[in-house]
Order: structure tokens, then sequence, then C-alpha cells
């Protein structure tokens, strides 16, 4: 097959987040490819600079690197989450419209990027020139899908600030809950995933 020439969006996000490591690996191309299929699928430019997409995945590791590439997101932004899964998954939703796509690899494009690249190269290397050059809906699957929880509570009141009123640290967000005492923590209220040690 013959190596056609990279989309210029997919080649800028590759460097970007070919900068955050010592190069450019499979899942990363992956990630990159995943997150501008997200912003195809729901018909938004990237990268954003605002809040309006909100991306939902469902692994951690250099995947999300490309992802934050290709779109902006960021858990800093609050705009990325991550439910672990320890699938190679994202979820796109468009806050304003909450239309939402999942997009994941298709099966078998471990394989099929070998063709797309040549022969030639070692499989690590052809996996990352063949996801660069794959026809998006040769190398993902995207489907909408509708969302099993309230995406306004996910989000959120930024900007709200209230102290725990046990363990006195601030709770961000409106995460707060409210019980007899008046607000206490997620962690404070018994959802919370460490516990001190005796000093």
């Amino acid at each position: 097959m013959t190596t056609r020439a990279l989309d210029s969006s997919v080649a800028i996000a590759c460097a970007v987040s070919a900068a955050q490591h010592e190069r450019l690996c499979p899942r990363q191309v992956l990630g990159v490819r995943m997150g501008l299929a997200a912003g195809h699928a729901l018909g938004l430019s990237l990268p954003r600079d605002d809040k309006r997409l909100l991306l939902l995945a469902e692994t951690d590791g250099c995947v999300l690197d490309g992802v934050t590439a290709a779109t902006g997101c960021t858990v800093g932004h609050r705009t990325l989450r991550i439910i672990d899964y320890g699938r190679v998954a994202v979820t796109a939703v468009n806050v304003e419209t909450e239309r939402a796509v999942r997009i994941v690899p298709r099966a078998g494009v471990r394989e099929l990027a070998i063709s797309f690249a040549g022969d030639d190269l070692p499989r690590y290397y052809a996996q990352v020139e063949g996801y660069q050059q794959m026809p998006e809906h040769d190398l993902l699957r995207v489907e909408p899908v509708a969302l099993t929880f309230d995406l306004t509570a996910l989000l959120g009141r930024r900007g709200t600030r209230v102290d725990c009123s046990r363990c006195g640290e601030e709770v961000l967000n409106g995460r707060e809950l409210y019980v007899g005492e008046g607000a206490v923590c997620p962690g404070c209220q018994g959802g919370a995933y460490y516990q001190p040690c005796a000093g």
C-alpha cells in the first residue's frame, strides 16, 4: 500500500505529544487520532481553549498525552476525566449540547497499521507510521452514546468553596455533602480512598 501525506493536524499534534516524551509511541498516535476524531464527530475545532469539550478517558498513560495534544483538554482545565476501565477508549462530550461519542481503536489495527507503513519497518515503528497514515474509518470506531449520569453534577459548580465542618479542609466545585452539622467533604462522609496512619 502506498504511503499518503500526513494530515497537518495529525503531524502537529504528534509533534506536540512527542515533545513530552523521548519519542513518539504508537499509543500517543492513537490518542492524537482519537482526539481529532472527537472534534470531527462533534463538529468542534481543535485544540480547544475553552471548556466546551469534555473527555472521559477509560485509561491513563501515553494515549492521554496524545489526546491532550490534539484536543487541548487537560485534567488541570477540568476538561479531561479518567474513569479507569483499563481500556483504550475516550468518550467526548459537547457540554453545550450534551451530545457524546465514544471512540475506540478497531479490532486488528495493530496488524493493519503495518500495511500502511510498509513491511520493512519493525512492528513498533510500523504502528507509529501506520496509525498516522490510516484513514479514520479504518483505525477507529466512533459511536454515539448517551451518558448515564448527570453531566451538570459531574462538572460541579466552578468557583464555589466551603470548609468541611469535620476536617476543616476546603471543598471545591460543589463536591460537599450536607449532613446534620453542615457541609462535609466526601472523604469525611465515608468516601475517602485513604486513612491516616498512626505516626
